[in-house]
């Protein structure tokens, strides 16, 4: 019987978000706010596919927002938004105070510009701080490494009128494993612990992938409790974006033409820069159905995308029969850091977008069309 990504209900491009695996993620995610009393939200900067906020909604407490059009969306979960910026503009603080119950802010100058219209809106305040204690492996994606422009060190909090602040947003990790979250959690407290008893909240950030498959959950439940007994009186949030959708989906792509020049190059319906940029950015090599790296099967491919930039290229795959102009290729594990990413860049087909229910069934959500890509323009 052929794999479900082949059947033909389903367009080339599409991502398809597998609705039976979000669903096992948010449980574990629940089960972990069960075990510890936190709070789990889900930030959107990570997936932001509303159409599931529905499902979001069962499981966990709100989502976290970078932005005023972030938070607009984050409420349609319904429960708790909280909201960072490196710098919000005062002329959006009106709008963005009624959609949001937590505000972070990453200076003390932000926090003492906007702290007025937040206090008139009930709004709890909270400052970034930057532990300055590193676990990103990526350079792009490390909120700590030195120079950073995000959060404010424990040198630059000293003698400040913290009179007003109710938590602490700290985010230091990115896709990490649970002993990276206790040593946070160990920096956050050398550095930081002096002010809790003033403090309502803490916000872990995001980074804590819990629903890959050699994440150490006890673990974490360990350390989180063991933290909690410590503050009891802490509100606890944690806001990951990328185990929310972790290994839920993939992107769908078609063959259009092989080409030859120094070895065979497949053409495909999709754009490298455009539809999944982070392959180019961070840079990272998506793993694709049935494909192994060069020359381990028969037959090895360079993957190009279909726009003019000249870097629009993955690297070299192998498969086991040669590829044919019409096939599909399946890039797996594309639902979080890739939709939100997206761009409409040369005019590429933007990928459709569905869901394939846990019955079998496949919703087609949205497809995109002309007119989407002019109202980009201007």
């Amino acid at each position: 019987m052929p794999h479900w990504t082949n059947n033909p209900v389903i367009p080339s491009p599409c991502y398809v978000l597998e609705e039976a695996k979000l669903i096992a993620n948010l449980k574990l995610m629940q089960d972990v706010q069960n075990a510890t009393g936190v709070d789990i939200i889900l930030a959107l900067k990570g997936f932001s596919m509303w159409s599931c906020f529905d499902l979001v909604s069962e499981y966990l407490q709100g989502g976290t927002a970078s932005a005023l059009w972030e938070a607009k969306l984050a409420k349609r979960i319904g429960k708790q938004v909280h909201a960072f910026s490196p710098a919000f503009k005062t002329a959006e603080m009106p709008e963005i105070v009624q959609e949001v119950d937590h505000i972070s802010f990453n200076s003390i100058a932000q926090f003492l510009l906007h702290k007025d219209v937040c206090a008139q809106a009930n709004v709890s305040m909270g400052l970034r701080v930057n532990p300055e204690h590193q676990e990103a492996d990526t350079p792009l994606y490390d909120p700590c490494a030195p120079g950073s422009r995000l959060g404010i060190t424990a040198s630059q909090l000293q003698g400040q009128d913290l009179s007003d602040v109710e938590g602490f947003h700290i985010h230091a990790l990115c896709e990490c494993g649970s002993y990276a979250t206790e040593r946070m959690l160990n920096a956050i407290e050398t550095q930081f612990s002096s002010y809790f008893s003033k403090l309502k909240w803490l916000n872990l950030g995001g980074g804590h992938l819990m629903t890959k498959d050699d994440y150490d959950v006890e673990h974490l439940i360990r350390v989180l409790n063991n933290f909690k007994a410590k503050y009891p009186h802490l509100h606890v949030i944690l806001e990951p974006g990328s185990a929310v959708a972790w290994q839920t989906g993939p992107l769908i792509a078609e063959i259009v033409d092989i080409v030859e020049n120094d070895g065979p190059i497949a053409i495909l319906d999709i754009s490298v820069t455009a539809h999944m940029p982070d392959v180019l950015e961070m840079p990272y090599r998506p793993s694709i159905k049935d494909a192994q790296e060069a020359d381990q099967l028969a037959f090895t491919y360079r993957l190009g995308g279909n726009s003019c930039l000249a870097g629009d290229m993955l690297p070299e795959y192998s498969f086991a029969e040669p590829l044919e102009v019409g096939q599909r290729i399946v890039f797996e594990d594309m639902m979080h850091y890739t939709m939100v990413k997206t761009s409409f860049f040369n005019g590429v087909q933007h990928p459709a977008i569905g869901i394939l229910r846990q019955d079998g069934k496949f919703d087609l959500i949205r497809e995109f069309t002309y007119e989407d890509f002019l109202g980009r323009l201007s």
